[in-house]
């Protein structure tokens, strides 16, 4: 299978199908499963937040040449099992150690092998094998970019509606650390306090060895901004937020990308700025979800639905 994705000029990534038919009946519940295998067309999104891709998977993963691995993702290996088939009489204890030891030799042979091809890091077949069979091991993100499954410094989920008790938007990041094979975790949060004001939170990991940031700025192209307060640190988290006024957020739903700054104090007393981008993949339609849900603005605000831009697809 791995060989047949290497043939393809292919995107391999790992998600869930939930099907929007089955309601709230959970996807492996014998009514969704029955109306999954009734051969009608079905509607659904792929969700990568609690999906996982364990045992044989990683290394069908391989055959891709472009493998792009979600934050939320789980990656898990174990060592493989034998299972032999005698003929002509029962074997000894012996005979069947000597099987089984011939029969790992080869499937660790033809992996290698396969791994090699693939252009990847051999030492994912090493760590697989001192996992037990009954047992598996999750992939840190590091190791994720150290086998070269994902190599990419930077990876993100797309927009997605959290339903909870207050329904909130989330998106998820890791992004590797400055000279380092460590990655750190980012996290946005969009609220909607009501039908006129929306709340950002930027949920950033803090690394001991880096500069303190001072600020942190939103950026929807060069002339619309939300510069977020830095009230809260939560063990190794800071959370930054702010509400956004419409134009603002009109212009953070429109917009492909969006950019975060992020500022630290100079030894001059200066600011200096590093920027990275997310992209907005999502947010649209999670947005347009979430303002349902919303309580309605007070007398005399201007409403949301009259902002310019609302209901229509991001610019590309």
């Amino acid at each position: 299978m791995g060989a047949m994705l290497r043939e393809k000029p292919v995107v391999a990534r790992v998600a869930r199908t939930v099907v929007d038919e089955c309601g709230f009946e959970a996807q492996d519940s014998d009514v969704c499963m029955k109306l999954k295998q009734s051969g009608r067309e079905l509607h659904g999104d792929l969700q990568t937040r609690g999906a996982m891709c364990n045992s044989a998977c990683p290394y069908l993963i391989l055959g891709a040449t472009v493998r792009e691995i979600a934050p939320d993702v789980g990656l898990a290996v174990h060592s493989p099992k034998v299972v032999l088939n005698f003929r002509g009489g029962v074997p000894t204890p012996e005979m069947r150690a000597a099987a089984t030891q011939r029969s790992l030799a080869r499937a660790d042979h033809m992996l290698s092998n396969y791994i090699f091809k693939m252009g990847a890091n051999p030492g994912l077949l090493a760590l697989a094998n001192s996992i037990k069979f009954e047992d598996t091991h999750v992939l840190s993100r590091e190791e994720i970019a150290r086998f070269g499954i994902d190599a990419r410094p930077f990876s993100e989920t797309a927009w997605t509606l959290e339903p909870a008790p207050r329904p909130y938007i989330r998106k998820f990041a890791l992004a590797r650390k400055d000279n380092a094979t460590a990655f750190r975790t980012m996290e946005w949060r969009l609220f909607c306090e009501n039908k006129d004001r929306a709340r950002l939170m930027y949920v950033r990991e803090t690394d001991p060895g880096a500069a303190t940031v001072s600020s942190v700025i939103m950026m929807a192209g060069p002339e619309r901004s939300v510069a977020l307060k830095f009230p809260a640190r939560v063990g190794r988290f800071e959370v930054w937020s702010d509400t956004i006024a419409p134009d603002p957020m009109k212009a953070m739903l429109r917009a492909p990308r969006l950019q975060v700054g992020e500022g630290t104090l100079t030894p001059d007393g200066k600011t200096s700025l590093a920027s990275f981008d997310i992209d907005t993949v999502g947010l649209q339609s999670v947005w347009t979800q979430l303002l349902a849900s919303c309580p309605v603005a007070p007398a005399g605000a201007r409403p949301v639905a009259a902002w310019p831009g609302l209901g229509r697809a991001p610019t590309q």
